[in-house]
C-alpha cells in the first residue's frame, strides 16, 4: 500500500476520480496494527478497482486535523476528491468490505 503525505495527498487522493481508501494510522496504535493486514488483503482483492493508501497522522498532523481525525484507525473513502464514507476504530474485514462495495 502506498504511504501518502501532505506532499502527495492532492495527487493521490483529491485529484483521483477512483474510489480511494485512506487509512489514517500511527505506529504506536494497537488497533491500527490489527487493521493493517486487513487493509492489505482488501488491497490485494480490490486493488484493480480501488486505490488503498496509508497516512501516518503523527507525520502529517495538518491533514489529520483538516479531516478532523480524532481517533485512529480512521478509514476514509474519497471519490472525486470528496469524502463518501468514514469508518472509525477497528472493524473486521467483512464490515470494511461492505462499506467499500457500497462506494465502488
Amino acid at each position: 500500500m502506498l504511504e501518502i503525505t501532505q506532499n502527495n495527498f492532492n495527487k493521490e487522493v483529491a485529484e483521483s476520480n477512483d474510489l480511494v481508501v485512506v487509512d489514517f494510522w500511527a505506529p504506536w496504535c494497537g488497533p491500527c496494527k490489527m487493521i493493517a493486514p486487513i487493509m492489505e488483503q482488501l488491497n490485494d482483492e480490490y486493488g484493480d478497482k480501488v486505490k488503498f493508501v496509508k497516512l501516518n497522522v503523527d507525520d502529517n498532523p495538518v491533514l489529520a486535523n483538516h479531516f478532523k481525525v480524532a481517533s485512529i484507525p480512521t478509514v476514509m473513502m474519497f471519490k472525486s476528491g470528496k469524502i463518501v464514507d468514514t469508518s472509525i476504530g477497528f472493524k473486521p474485514k467483512q464490515a470494511l468490505e461492505t462499506i467499500i462495495k457500497q462506494n465502488i
